[in-house]
């Protein structure tokens, strides 16, 4: 049988009517859908940009490198002075949602092998749904958990040291509070990545003499580690844009950076909140141009992580 009459035995799928209006209507979705993030770069940007093009109501122009750079938030009066600097908010922003991704992704990843090959099945239905509900706890929830019962321990903790602190609010409340929040991501993300493991390896490993806590850490942790690496990701991306549970507890900053655990704290987000319904003008302005920062600061992140992440993805032990 020549090539020629190969290809003409060979069909082209043919679509009905409701298969192309199908396949229209879920693109038409599809676009929508990214169209959102599209018209929310092209507002915030727009609007951020406006203090530094324009003469701000006869203020005169924010100086951009001064804004990158500075060390304090508003040098000078409110709606007068356009001496405005964020420069030490994005290094404290990146260092609590470091720390706090520190402390909780070892303790989610641990949990997530926990439910995903030790606990029985009844105790890891269990955890898991506990898992799914933390999840859809709201922000605010967790600030006034971290206000109401992180702040008095951090206070109490740090005068058993002689540490005075903002009754407890600061860079270690912020921590664990961020914490808190990313730990539902880390241990659903995780625990699927495990579960998702191929059998066949376990087994193999196990075969071989390898004892289950070994089997645990160096094979199934190994062959899941890139769905846990975008747990740690994602929980970086919560991390760098929560507001509220945060504002409730860092004690808002005005100058730094302050990296001391005790030390009041703020971040971009609590930033751009604080005061944002009693003001006008350009210092209502300038949060936008804060919001655009932090876009360019969670891009910059993601893509620095997944660089990582495609690199411990070659990895193999």
């Amino acid at each position: 049988m020549t090539s020629q009459s190969k290809k003409g035995l060979i069909k082209r799928p043919s679509f009905s009517k409701m298969d192309r209006i199908t396949r229209n209507v879920l693109l038409g979705f599809g676009l929508l859908s990214s169209s959102f993030i599209i018209i929310i770069a092209v507002f915030i940007t727009i609007e951020g940009i406006i203090p530094f093009v324009t003469d701000n109501g006869g203020l005169g122009r924010v100086n951009v490198w001064s804004f990158l750079t500075g060390t304090v938030w508003l040098n000078g009066q409110t709606f007068v002075s356009t001496a405005y600097g964020v420069g030490y908010v994005v290094l404290q922003t990146l260092y609590v949602a470091f720390l706090s991704l520190l402390l909780a992704f070892p303790i989610g990843v641990m949990t997530a092998l926990f439910i995903a090959k030790i606990a029985p099945k009844n105790i890891a239905n269990i955890m898991r749904s506990t898992v799914e509900l933390m999840a859809s706890i709201p922000s605010i929830v967790f600030g006034l958990v971290g206000a109401g019962f992180f702040l008095p321990i951090i206070y109490d903790f740090g005068q058993l040291f002689g540490i005075s602190s903002a009754g407890g609010a600061g860079t270690l409340a912020v921590v664990l509070v961020l914490a808190l929040m990313s730990l539902p991501t880390i241990i659903a993300l995780s625990e699927v990545s495990i579960r998702s493991v191929d059998a066949s390896l376990e087994q193999a490993s196990l075969a071989l003499g390898a004892t289950p806590t070994q089997t645990r850490f160096k094979i199934i942790l190994l062959a899941a580690k890139n769905g846990i690496f975008s747990s740690a990701i994602l929980a970086i991306g919560r991390s760098l844009g929560e507001a509220t549970a945060v504002a409730l507890v860092a004690g808002n900053a005005r100058s730094g950076p302050n990296f001391g655990l005790f030390d009041i704290t703020s971040t971009m987000t609590s930033m751009m909140l604080s005061g944002l319904k009693e003001t006008t003008g350009i210092d209502f302005n300038i949060r936008f141009s804060v919001g655009l920062l932090l876009m360019v600061v969670i891009l910059l992140t993601n893509i620095s992580l997944n660089l990582i992440k495609r690199k411990v993805g070659n990895f193999d032990a």
